[in-house]
């Protein structure tokens, strides 16, 4: 099959397309023939990307750990989804990813695919969806009523923690560069801040929560925004490893899960939400994907179409 994998040059991290054996699904897993698989580009850098479990050197790293296709094998113990079975999902992050033609997820982690989206739709869903739920419902706690401010509206998180944090009843603020505005407007946001002109803090005071996607500078003037009681959380991963306490405590990693992500797909089928494709590439594109070589307009995600339908 074929694959994208990491490796080194003499101009650094790249990826390069190779060939590698089909992989096979151990107990409680699935084996998803790949038909899109959405880029998160600060990805390379990760830990996991780089390391394996015990700490030592990783070499050849697939990256992409969200994806939709097929299913055309199951592990041991999987009862629930069938072989033929349109899916989309994430798979571990120290396995290898989706950017490749097959790709072995945990069953715990994939869905049905809403029968409405395509499969390069779908691909864009699973990390940006479940990174607003976790962070806006499970570590905000988010309430009817009360204000939010959204850093990086139209980014591939921003786009769905707008509609979420709209669908929950919540006052939206969102920051977004100017040419933005409208489209993040459009997502559900009462108030949009040009963050190129406007010191959000000179726009907004007291509000409940603050979901940073952006981090260092934007981050650290969030904390004057928030009325006394109010909640920060962070994905920015300039953040991950500081030593700050409050930074510390804000900042997560997105989960996989198989129950909020297909609560996602109803809202998704029932036209609640809708996902966001700022680009699709090839696969033999892939590696300008993760390098900021291609044209884009800073909306939603990027996917890489590894089987044309």
């Amino acid at each position: 099959m074929r694959i994208m994998h990491l490796t080194d040059s003499a101009l650094g991290l790249s990826l390069v397309e190779a060939t590698a054996p089909r992989p096979k699904p151990g107990p409680d897993e699935l084996l998803i023939r790949v038909h899109a698989a959405g880029v998160t580009t600060a990805e390379l850098q990760w830990y996991p990307t780089l390391h394996d479990r015990s700490g030592g050197k990783r070499h050849g790293a697939v990256p992409s750990h969200e994806f939709s296709g097929v299913v055309v094998g199951v592990g041991r113990d999987v009862s629930a989804l069938e072989i033929g079975q349109e899916v989309f999902g994430m798979n571990d992050w120290f396995d290898d990813g989706a950017m490749a033609d097959y790709c072995v997820a945990p069953f715990s982690s994939v869905a049905p695919k809403p029968a409405c989206l395509t499969h390069v739709e779908a691909a864009s869903v699973p990390i940006g969806a479940l990174t607003a739920w976790q962070g806006l419902v499970d570590r905000a706690q988010l309430r009817t009523g009360e204000t939010v401010l959204i850093h990086g509206g139209a980014g591939a998180v921003g786009v769905f923690a707008i509609q979420l944090a709209r669908l929950h009843g919540a006052h939206v603020i969102a920051t977004a560069s100017a040419r933005n505005i409208d489209f993040v407007r459009n997502l559900g946001a009462d108030q949009v801040i040009d963050y190129h002109s406007t010191p959000f803090e000179n726009a907004v005071h007291d509000v409940d929560v603050v979901f940073d996607t952006v981090g260092s500078d934007t981050l650290q003037r969030s904390w004057g925004v928030l009325h006394r009681g109010g909640r920060l959380v962070t994905i920015a991963s300039t953040e991950e490893g500081t030593e700050d306490e409050r930074v510390k405590n804000a900042f997560f990693i997105v989960e996989p899960s198989q129950m909020q992500l297909s609560v996602v797909a109803d809202l998704l089928a029932a036209r609640r939400l809708r996902p966001v494709l700022d680009a699709v590439v090839p696969l033999c594109h892939a590696g300008k994907a993760y390098t900021g070589q291609l044209e884009r307009r800073s909306r939603g995600k990027l996917v890489v179409e590894v089987a044309a339908a």
